[in-house]
């Protein structure tokens, strides 16, 4: 059964019944406040002003090499990523990448949209736990824009209008856990990164759990790309496992110094995926080949 849903009278989030001690939960409905709130734990509620957590292309434009797009240099189930940069913007000169779609991926016009809308999902949840000043570094995501290559010459007749994500490139990419309960928390920032993930079921009530989480170390901050968004309801796509998914990662997850004692988690976990490090998904449609670029792609923004 669904863990019982009731609203604090202090912070007005929507929590479980898990969030409340017994005594603040026997007071009725309006007048009960949950832990964080009775133990003066308001820095887990957002500011009136939050803070950016957003890296944006600030550009319209990028170029991306033929042989780039023929030999991607990392791919998916259902994607490539090719590496190229903005000719326009303030990143003018900064390398980017352009995700686009295998051919046969029937369900890629609605993955264009859920990235975005996981991105926001995550954008909400970074800005919260920035907040809470855990670590010496802002966790930042890329933050893709659709755009669509144009047509320059008569050899881009195969390109133009296709559509792709495009974000900047990130360096030195690692992957901290996934969204089948892997993880990898050898490290000091493996373990920011479960608490993160963590914090997102605690911040939003039991509803999603922020995972998949995977980037880069800066000098001044952590850069992540492509997370997963696991719901209640399976509003995420065919990375988001759902409830099942939710109970998985927590099987494996263990809390550590990052994660405060009061955070919410669900009772009595269960394993349902197999723990792996790549991306499990609930599989649609099996995906084909990719078409092969004729010369050099240009895009723009959509």
């Amino acid at each position: 059964m669904p863990a019982a849903m009731r609203t604090c009278a202090a912070c007005r989030r929507n929590l479980p019944q898990s969030s409340y001690t017994a005594n603040q939960y026997s007071k009725p409905s309006g007048v009960s406040r949950c832990a964080a709130c009775v133990h003066g734990h308001h820095s887990d509620t957002p500011a009136a002003r939050q803070s950016d957590s957003g890296r944006y292309n600030n550009s319209e434009r990028a170029r991306i090499p033929y042989y780039a797009l023929e030999n991607p240099f990392a791919q998916g189930a259902f994607r490539y990523v090719a590496k190229g940069t903005y000719i326009s913007g303030p990143r003018q000169g900064e390398a980017c990448v352009v995700k686009w779609f295998k051919t046969g991926a029937v369900f890629s016009d609605d993955y264009f949209t859920l990235d975005v809308k996981a991105v926001d999902k995550a954008l909400e949840i970074f800005n919260r736990f920035n907040q809470l000043n855990l670590v010496n570094k802002a966790i930042k995501i890329n933050v893709p824009a659709v755009w669509q290559f144009e047509k320059i010459t008569a050899f881009d007749d195969d390109w133009a209008g296709q559509k792709t994500l495009a974000e900047p490139f990130i360096e030195n990419y690692e992957k901290f856990n996934s969204n089948s309960g892997w993880n990898d928390d050898s490290t000091a920032w493996g373990e920011v990164m479960q608490a993160l993930s963590h914090f997102s079921y605690h911040v939003t009530g039991g509803n999603f759990v922020l995972c998949d989480l995977q980037g880069g170390i800066y000098q001044r901050e952590v850069v992540l790309s492509d997370p997963v968004i696991l719901s209640r309801n399976r509003d995420f796509g065919v990375t988001d496992l759902g409830p099942e998914g939710i109970s998985s990662f927590f099987s494996q997850h263990g809390c550590n110094g990052f994660c405060r004692p009061h955070w919410t988690k669900p009772a009595n976990p269960i394993q349902y995926f197999y723990p792996e490090p790549g991306t499990s998904m609930i599989r649609r449609t099996v995906p084909t080949d990719y078409r092969r670029p004729a010369f050099v792609g240009y895009l723009v923004a959509s």
